[in-house]
């Protein structure tokens, strides 16, 4: 089941600058993190219950890079908090959408993530993200 917006992920050149501009909206960095397996640090900034999570790279041929080199920073992806990761992937694969991740892998804070490819859902890279919470 999905539950809520988990994050808003947010492609930045220089964590440090984009921080500065986040914290200067009045809001508060609470977590910082280095996911080597996604060549990326991140910048946690919890608004309600929902993130918004900057995304750094740290090596040239990462995901984040690559975006930003075609795209530019800004929306990079949206995630949706579920209960059961494997559950919604399997449901979703039965229902033709395309995955790029069949399994869940784990990404910052230690969640269990996957991603639905933009192509099957109107041009937006979506997240599935389960939290032990």
């Amino acid at each position: 089941m999905i539950k809520k917006i988990d994050h808003v992920g947010i492609a930045v050149k220089n964590l440090e600058e984009a921080i500065k501009v986040w914290e200067g909206l009045g809001l508060k960095v609470e977590e910082i993190e280095e996911v080597p397996d996604q060549k990326v640090r991140t910048a946690i900034i919890h608004v309600g219950e929902s993130r918004i999570e900057l995304l750094e790279p740290t090596a040239e041929d990462s995901p984040i890079a690559k975006f930003i080199a075609k795209r530019g920073e800004g929306i990079h992806h949206i995630a949706l908090g579920v209960d059961d990761i494997e559950g919604q992937l399997e449901k979703l694969k039965g229902e033709g959408y395309r995955l790029i991740d069949e399994q869940p892998r784990i990404g910052a804070g230690g969640a269990r993530i996957a991603f639905v490819h933009p192509k099957a859902v109107t041009g937006v890279l979506l997240e599935l993200c389960e939290r032990k919470e």
